[in-house]
């Protein structure tokens, strides 16, 4: 799993680590991985990586085969948000940073384990979207745009892999209480502990849902800003307040 170091991926880890499971966590901060990794129950494989590298992904899948085995369940959850301003020059990066990891990073994840989860004929890569990929939100339209993007990629995936006994999940958060989600400057409605999003996340992913917005709540909305006719979306949401740009990535 990746982002495993803090928010939605720390609360994966723990809930998978509580039921016994043997884990490869990938993150980018290697203290705050390690702190995880006291905290669990069991014995893990830790890799310290940033997913839009192919390469480390690619070595530390590797790795984790021949130390675990194939694993059963492969989760892109690494993700990062900010505000940007198309307008703004020194967003650019920003833009070229979200996209290498919320999609790019999603690739780099699967591809170590694809074609061996396939010849077993098992096994369940989960990519964690967003609702905010739904419609594009204002002033976040890298973070918007990476969603729907990592959405429609997973689509793809899932039909590829049908037949192959590799099932595809693609999980849509609403809010959930992470430090992504604490600097936000609005209301966030339905707002979920990680721990109590990562329980219901694994449900999903035990069923192999093909795609599930969690909380429910915000499936309903996603479902409504989906019909919204652009006119009236734009002006529900043209003075909508703004993630803050400029954040450390």
């Amino acid at each position: 799993m990746t982002g495993a170091s803090s928010g939605i991926g720390a609360a994966l880890a723990r809930h998978y680590a509580a039921r016994g499971a043997t884990l490869g966590l990938v993150a980018r901060r290697e203290e705050l991985l390690n702190a995880l990794a006291r905290e669990l129950p069991g014995t893990h494989h830790l890799y310290v990586a940033d997913v839009a590298d192919a390469g480390a992904l690619l070595a530390a899948g590797q790795d984790f085969i021949a130390r675990a085995g194939i694993p059963d369940i492969v989760i892109a959850n690494a993700g990062i948000s900010v505000g940007t301003l198309t307008g703004e020059r020194e967003d650019i990066p920003a833009f070229r940073k979200v996209f290498e990891t919320n999609v790019l990073g999603m690739v780099h994840t699967f591809h170590p384990f694809l074609e061996a989860m396939k010849q077993a004929g098992a096994g369940r890569l989960v990519g964690i979207g967003s609702v905010a990929g739904i419609r594009g939100l204002p002033g976040a339209g890298a973070y918007s745009a990476s969603k729907a993007a990592a959405i429609s990629y997973l689509e793809s995936l899932r039909v590829e892999l049908r037949g192959s006994g590799v099932k595809v999940v693609t999980l849509a958060p609403g809010y959930i209480a992470t430090p992504m989600t604490a600097v936000n400057p609005y209301a966030m409605p339905f707002l979920l502990p990680a721990d109590v999003a990562a329980r219901r996340f694994a449900r999903a992913i035990d069923a192999g849902t093909s795609y599930a917005v969690i909380p429910w709540q915000m499936a309903i909305v996603a479902k409504l800003l989906r019909l919204l006719p652009n006119a009236l979306f734009d002006a529900l949401f043209a003075r909508a307040a703004r993630k803050p740009r400029s954040l450390e990535l």
